[in-house]
């Protein structure tokens, strides 16, 4: 683990639109930023600029809405296009209230509206349309991860963040849905503690205790901090992805 963290925000960030090339945006901000990439550094890149560089945009008035969705749509009070395109992006629905629909997303996480929404996207009243999740984010991380290596010479560890609740507690946090070049839980089981107990259960989620201090750095509003430099974190090397990280429905006390 680490005795020292810096977490470094990528300032002066451009805006993102389809197509534009992630890779090349990230490496030409750390020069403009004064930075060059070391080995062990981690970056941590906000979900919102992964989708619209890969062009997850959906117009509101191209969605065809079916009987589950309208009768849905009453129930949480939203949008019935909406509410198809959570439909679409969910395995399962788990719980409805009015505003908030929380489903089991197609890639396994528990998120609310499917991580659908419209914010931190240009606005077009006439013409609506909102931003989905990355259609695979570990894919989308190891495509980072590969480009700044060709790059730089160096191959950053990526962690690809998005805010979500948590059944028990209020408020949002940064939480990791892909990752590349880590290890997302630091398995201590069997290790001793201070007073030479073995520890029995504890695992930390180092991806989402990173992704959760960079998206303090990121912010949620008008800050325009997509990208964070996160150096001393000192993560464990693996050629995994972030399955590890969700719970299997057996061990789900909360559904």
């Amino acid at each position: 683990m680490t005795s020292r963290l810096e977490l470094i925000p990528l300032l002066h960030f451009p805006l993102v639109e389809p197509g534009d090339d992630l890779v090349q945006l990230i490496f030409d901000s750390l020069g403009e930023n004064e930075l060059s990439l070391q080995a062990g550094d981690v970056l941590v890149v906000a979900q919102k600029i992964v989708s619209k560089a890969e062009n997850r945009y959906v117009r509101l008035a191209d969605v065809s809405v079916g009987d589950e969705a309208k009768s849905l749509a009453e129930k949480a009070d939203k949008d019935p296009r909406q509410v198809q395109l959570i439909l679409q992006e969910s395995r399962e629905v788990l719980r409805v209230r009015p505003g908030v629909i929380i489903v089991e997303h197609r890639n396994g996480y528990v998120h609310a509206n499917a991580g659908i929404d419209k914010s931190n996207i240009e606005r077009d009243d006439s013409d609506p349309r909102v931003l989905l999740l990355p259609e695979n984010p570990d894919a989308s991380a190891r495509k980072l991860r590969s480009g700044l290596e060709q790059r730089t010479g160096v191959a950053p560890q990526i962690i690809i963040n998005d805010s979500m609740g948590r059944a028990w507690r209020n408020g949002t946090v940064g939480l990791a849905i892909g990752t590349a070049g880590l290890q997302p839980l630091y398995n201590q089981i069997g290790d001793m503690d201070m007073f030479g107990n073995v520890l029995e259960v504890t695992e930390p989620a180092v991806a989402d205790e990173l992704a959760a201090g960079a998206s303090l750095v990121m912010g949620q509003a008008a800050e325009a901090c997509p990208v964070v430099l996160a150096r001393g974190a000192c993560l464990k090397p693996a050629e995994v992805g972030s399955a590890s990280l969700l719970r299997d429905k057996s061990f789900d006390m909360f559904r």
